[in-house]
């Protein structure tokens, strides 16, 4: 049995017992074990060659999609410490993440670039910019280089630092409800430990698909993806606007495991769910809050 106590190992570990098992779908592609985590090893290896040390910070400004969650566990692979930022967020709330962090390398879009640009000067650590495509208009940023995840995927394989699970895997920032958001840190040891209990009390199998429907910036969003990939199931991505985009998807993609905060769950509950999803969703599971009585009783129904 394959001893996971790293991050991308998780993945490794599914992709030597079941390689070409579906691991990551979003939007219309999906990505085996075997081709998941061959990416994460590509990028990785790209990483190690632009210099990136042992505990140094890559910033992620994404939504959800194959190239964000490559990047997390890219970046554990590679030695350093991933560093989630909130999609919604703006400007100068990015801004201070990334100072307070120190982020040497930002993975973005060429479209969230031009709204965070000017930002990005007074990022005094930041050295590299990856791309997920090539820009159509021209960006200048003065002591940052430019780089395209694309030829990250094409890199050849570098050995990476020594990693030990208690290293610097993660920074996730608090939402800044009362202040500026805080950045709580957690080793490969934390989130692999959190994967493995969170499996182990939903049941979670290789059979299981699990819909990510929470910010991956907020942890119990993020745990959709290693309780997952510890399982050797499916997780699904999904970037809604309203409520019943939610439950398209949990029919569509025939999800058995929904995890959500209450927020959500209470429009959901008012919604007409079809009887067939009791042929394959499972269980539901509550974070951030306490869920109102009545709306427990009507997703039971």
């Amino acid at each position: 049995m394959f001893n996971t106590t790293l991050l991308h190992e998780l993945i490794t570990a599914s992709a030597s017992r079941a390689p070409d098992s579906s691991a990551l779908t979003a939007g219309g592609t999906t990505l085996t074990y075997r081709e998941l985590d061959d990416q994460v090893a590509r990028i990785a290896s790209g990483l190690i060659g632009l210099g990136l040390d042992r505990g140094e910070r890559v910033g992620i400004f994404l939504d959800k999609r194959i190239e964000t969650v490559v990047a997390s566990f890219a970046t554990g692979r590679a030695g350093g410490a991933f560093v989630p930022v909130n999609p919604i967020l703006k400007g100068e709330q990015i801004g201070h993440i990334l100072r307070d962090c120190n982020a040497r390398v930002l993975i973005t879009s060429p479209e969230r670039l031009q709204l965070i640009a000017s930002t990005l000067e007074h990022c005094h650590d930041l050295r590299h910019v990856i791309l997920t495509t090539a820009s159509t208009k021209p960006i200048s940023l003065e002591a940052i280089g430019i780089h395209l995840w694309a030829d990250l995927l094409a890199s050849p394989h570098r050995a990476g630092h020594r990693i030990v699970d208690t290293d610097i895997l993660s920074i996730l920032y608090t939402s800044g409800s009362t202040g500026r958001p805080k950045g709580v840190v957690l080793s490969h040891r934390n989130m692999v430990t959190g994967a493995k209990s969170v499996a182990s009390y939903l049941g979670n199998t290789q059979d299981d698909t699990l819909l990510a429907a929470l910010p991956l910036s907020f942890d119990a969003g993020f745990s959709q993806l290693t309780t997952a990939f510890h399982s050797g199931a499916r997780v699904v991505l999904l970037n809604y606007l309203l409520p019943q985009d939610v439950l398209k998807a949990v029919i569509k993609e025939k999800v058995t495991g929904l995890t959500a905060v209450p927020p959500l769950y209470i429009q959901l509950a008012q919604l007409k769910w079809p009887e067939s999803v009791t042929e394959h969703l499972r269980y539901f599971a509550n974070t951030g809050g306490r869920m109102p009585l009545e709306t427990l009783k009507a997703l039971r129904a």
